[in-house]
């Protein structure tokens, strides 16, 4: 169902996958748009659980492609270091391939936005913390992707640079 990376000696560990995902402030949601145009959205997220946490307005271009096809991917760039006199960049990322959908359980929502707090505003008093989420629940959409394949994959010379330590 999923393609076999190409460049298999790039390929990263399940471990440092899931580090990189739990690294990463900011990714790109691609999701099925208008007249069958991807729409790439960069996005704020969580991963907890093995599953990614997204949230944003109720309705959109994002919600309303999602409402049509819960199929998306996720990309995050962990590093990007452009090495000019060798003519290539020393990258690692992952791009997660999965289901998407809306939480509608309160509770349910409510925990997915706690995880955001936290990620986002691990010092915020709880007072400050807790009006805020009173605030933000009845306003904002809470997304939980369900991953069904992820790889991650980083530069040859980053892979060597692994070998030699």
């Amino acid at each position: 169902m999923f393609r076999d990376m190409r460049r298999i000696k790039q390929l990263m560990s399940d471990s440092d996958t899931k580090a990189v995902l739990e690294r990463g402030t900011s990714g790109v949601l691609a999701v099925s748009g208008d007249d069958d145009y991807p729409y790439a959205v960069p996005v704020s997220y969580v991963f907890a659980g093995g599953k990614l946490y997204f949230h944003g307005a109720p309705a959109g271009h994002k919600i309303d492609s999602i409402k049509r096809n819960c199929k998306v991917s996720f990309c995050v760039i962990d590093k990007d270091t452009i090495v000019p006199e060798k003519f290539t960049t020393f990258f690692r990322s992952v791009i997660a391939f999965g289901k998407i959908h809306i939480i509608e359980d309160s509770a349910e929502k409510r925990q997915a936005l706690e995880r955001i707090a936290d990620r986002y505003s691990p010092h915020a008093s709880p007072d400050a913390r807790e009006k805020e989420l009173k605030s933000a629940l009845p306003r904002v959409c809470m997304l939980e992707m369900i991953i069904d394949h992820m790889t991650g994959k980083e530069a040859i010379e980053l892979v060597r640079e692994k070998q030699n330590v």
